[in-house]
């Protein structure tokens, strides 16, 4: 394996300014939940406190508010199949 980059990577490359202004897809999927501002609450606890122990408060609200969403998504996903049904 010879040749001018014997590594075979070259891990220098630089993100493009469109690639750091996107942003990330967790985040992105946490906001279509409607529960970002829970989520960041966690985070912000867990910066502070660094024991998820002491952040509980947080972490049940955020759960319920995805629990919410997805109650939601499963409601809307069953009307649906039920239009889908109906009509087939």
């Amino acid at each position: 394996m010879s040749g001018a980059n014997p590594s075979g990577h070259a891990w220098s490359r630089k993100p493009k300014a469109k690639e750091e202004e996107e942003e990330d897809p967790f985040d992105q999927m946490i906001a279509r939940t409607g529960c970002a501002s829970f989520h960041y609450a966690v985070q912000e606890c867990m910066a502070e406190h660094q024991d998820w122990r002491r952040c509980q408060k947080e972490v049940l609200s955020f759960k319920d508010c995805m629990s919410e969403y997805q109650k939601q998504r499963m409601e809307e996903y069953q009307r649906r199949q039920k239009t889908y049904q109906a009509t087939s």
